[in-house]
């Protein structure tokens, strides 16, 4: 990867797609304002009916330790893609 390649990533027009993105949602959801809700109740079913236990206090902090090593990698990567861009 070259940081020409880095710094055009960059200066894409993030806000044109961040709208876009919530236009879509907002047009989403009023179309059917609980489908999201309803699919996450159908996992949640599913997976009791796989472990009834599900989730126990073990797993609820694994997967918290997850989505913050996530978060933590997130963030590194948009500092070096903002550093790289000059901002």
């Amino acid at each position: 990867m070259r940081d020409d390649d880095l710094r055009a990533y960059v200066r894409r027009p993030w806000r044109v797609a961040a709208a876009l993105k919530q236009e879509y949602w907002a047009r989403e959801l009023s179309k059917d304002p609980l489908a999201t809700f309803e699919a996450s109740q159908a996992l949640w079913v599913h997976m009791r009916q796989i472990d009834p236990d599900w989730p126990t206090d073990a797993q609820r902090q694994e997967d918290l330790a997850h989505h913050l090593a996530l978060k933590r990698a997130i963030d590194r990567a948009a500092r070096v893609f903002l550093a790289a861009a000059g901002h």
